[in-house]
């Protein structure tokens, strides 16, 4: 039975002090050696073919992040010197499965070369321009699936661990969580076979329950998510040897990094999957991933794909939203109901259906509110309208593998006024190609129950494998 129990803070406290000088020496040796710990996919260049030239080959080789024979505390050959402690053989093996995986993936992005012994692909295989290295992404595609394991931590009782909202503006959240329950291609029981262990805590879920809407005690988030850190942190030596660097929190509420603020190795050092990717908010692309916000309104995934042909559509573009945030009232201002080809409104009139509007629209206007993230971005996909993107400081979902520029439009702040003009410059063919680019990426949109290779949760899965490909964790 799950239980979320009292634990030692002091205990707690004694094996972070101790697991943190372990680890620094690690960070800071890399550093004197010029080695990035954080050096593979995580930045968007480093899919391209052009971003190539930057990587350096110590990066990925095997030296740099596997152990060599050397003993009592010598140097190994990336520069790291080894204590007296026993070193961890379980987690070394770990280490050094890793260390392989990037160094077929770094051979795969340079190399162009799509046959490997992994090959075995009959569904899909992934091509064409809405990727910024198709090989690259096969390869770590592949990878993944013949070795990435997720441990989740069973501690915690629902409903504020282990389950989430499935319906709703927040169902990515619930529909991830669930999926992982159940999963048994990634999910692992044998905690030191994990390369990642999974925080299940619901922030929904927290604030559902828990959160007075008239008192508003932002402080229950700091007491259930710090007390289940100190739970695991002091009952398992895996968040402490790494400071939690192998472990990731998931969350698609507007608060899912408030969340993380009252535990300083959470938010500074552990994967964070949001909804809510805002770099001006410290979201931090090298270790935290973006993942799509989804409105499942009936919690229905059946018949969420339709369009009509680029012949059919009579709208130039589309919106219909509320004037909250920062971009959506100067949108408004210039374009609510001002013009018959840019359709625009606050509250759609009378007999008008916001779902066909969509599918009959060449351009789905897609403006950030509250936060960077919405929901219309993932409608417009599903109902092969090109997406225009406006926001700011905004990590767009799956970014660090797909090519957006592709299958979107993306239109700043500044340019609103030159809205119309910007869509109707671009050319015929090159708007066939961007609706073509939408048909192509909705499989990597698309919730799936049971999952299906590349969807939206095989998605989400990789792109917390390529966070973990970033880190090389030594005790």
């Amino acid at each position: 039975m799950r239980q979320l129990q009292g634990t030692s803070l002091c205990m707690s406290i004694f094996f972070l002090a101790t697991s943190f000088a372990i680890v620094i020496v690690v960070v800071i040796a890399n550093a004197s050696k010029g080695l990035s710990l954080f050096s593979l996919p995580s930045s968007t260049w480093s899919w391209s073919t052009g971003g190539v030239a930057s990587l350096s080959s110590s990066s990925f080789s095997n030296s740099s992040f596997t152990d060599d024979k050397s003993q009592d505390g010598a140097s190994n050959k990336s520069g790291l010197r080894r204590s007296k402690k026993k070193r961890d053989e379980k987690l070394g093996r770990v280490e050094a499965g890793l260390a392989r995986a990037r160094a077929l993936i770094r051979d795969a992005m340079i190399n162009q070369n799509s046959s490997s012994p992994l090959d075995g692909d009959s569904d899909y295989v992934p091509k064409g321009d809405i990727y910024r290295n198709a090989y690259a992404f096969r390869r770590s595609y592949q990878l993944m699936e013949r070795m990435f394991r997720i441990y989740v931590y069973e501690e915690g009782e629902p409903p504020l661990f282990h389950t989430g909202p499935c319906k709703d503006i927040y169902s990515t959240e619930g529909i991830f969580i669930n999926l992982m329950e159940t999963n048994t291609r990634f999910r692992t029981r044998d905690p030191d076979r994990a390369h990642v262990y999974y925080l299940p805590f619901s922030v929904v879920m927290i604030l559902n329950t828990l959160f007075d809407p008239v008192i508003r005690d932002k402080a229950v988030l700091e007491r259930i998510i710090g007390g289940y850190v100190r739970l695991v942190s002091s009952k398992y030596p895996y968040w402490n040897r790494s400071l939690g660097a192998d472990h990731f929190m998931l969350s698609c509420h507007d608060w899912g990094p408030r969340a993380t603020w009252y535990v300083r190795q959470l938010y500074f050092t552990s994967i964070r999957v949001l909804c809510n990717a805002n770099t001006s908010e410290h979201f931090n692309p090298k270790k935290d991933a973006s993942f799509p916000e989804i409105n499942l309104k009936t919690g229905e995934i059946e018949g969420l794909t339709s369009g009509l042909p680029a012949s059919n559509r009579t709208v130039l573009a589309f919106f219909a939203g509320s004037a909250h945030g920062k971009i959506r009232p100067a949108f408004l201002k210039h374009w609510m109901e001002k013009d018959e080809d840019v359709r625009v409104y606050k509250n759609l009139p009378e007999g008008i259906s916001y779902p066909d509007m969509m599918k009959k629209s060449r351009y789905c206007i897609c403006p950030s509110g509250w936060e960077v993230a919405s929901p219309r971005i993932v409608e417009a996909i599903y109902a092969e309208c090109v997406p225009v993107l406006i926001s700011q400081n905004y990590v767009l979902p799956f970014s660090d593998v797909l090519n957006w520029n592709s299958f979107s439009v993306q239109v700043s702040v500044s340019e609103i006024p030159n809205l119309k003009k910007i869509l109707v410059g671009i050319p015929e063919d090159r708007y066939l190609r961007l609706q073509e680019g939408v048909r192509q990426v909705q499989r990597h949109f698309l919730v799936n129950d049971p999952p299906k290779r590349f969807d939206v949760f095989h998605m989400i899965i990789h792109s917390i494998w390529l966070r973990r490909l970033n880190v090389a964790i030594y005790v």
